[in-house]
């Protein structure tokens, strides 16, 4: 796994994003190449179930190039046309759009906008609550409910 390790100021808050923590003050190391579902996983909050169900919503959520573009694409075009599925990448790509539109719809209205901020928009769990005007410390049950609907849907057991 890819590590880039920095120092924040522990505040009461969570940690602190600008700035050197001083000194006397207790601090606390972050790992910003660690995604949210990876943190909840590996501090034991994720199932391997409910882990997997959000990484594989993340690969089709990438593969079929959802996020926004800010400017022009400059990945590299594969000639052979890449895997040995018989598609083509527009096939491949408009796969993983209907396989995640089908588990966003599995999951549910209430829930899917927790599981698209975590999961896909790589939020951690403060700022989504904070983004959807929920209690802290909520957005963890309804997130696992989120992904137990999506392991559902994809058929991870």
């Amino acid at each position: 796994m890819h590590r880039k390790l920095v120092e924040r100021e522990l505040t009461i808050e969570g940690p602190r994003r600008g700035g050197e923590a001083h000194r006397r003050r207790r601090s606390v190391t972050v790992n910003l190449a660690e995604s949210p579902l990876t943190w909840l996983h590996s501090r034991g909050h994720l199932s391997d179930r409910q882990f997997d169900a959000g990484e594989r919503l993340r690969s089709d959520y990438e593969r079929a190039q959802l996020s926004p573009s800010v400017t022009m694409r400059w990945d590299p075009v594969r000639v052979d046309g890449g895997g040995g599925d018989g598609l083509t990448p527009s096939e491949r790509q408009i796969a993983a759009k209907a396989r995640f539109d089908g588990a966003m719809t599995e999951a549910g209205a209430g829930l899917s906008d927790i599981l698209w901020r975590v999961a896909c928009a790589c939020e951690g769990l403060p700022d989504a609550e904070k983004a959807l005007q929920w209690p802290a410390r909520s957005g963890k049950l309804v997130l696992k409910l989120a992904l137990d609907r999506v392991a559902d849907f994809y058929r991870i057991r």
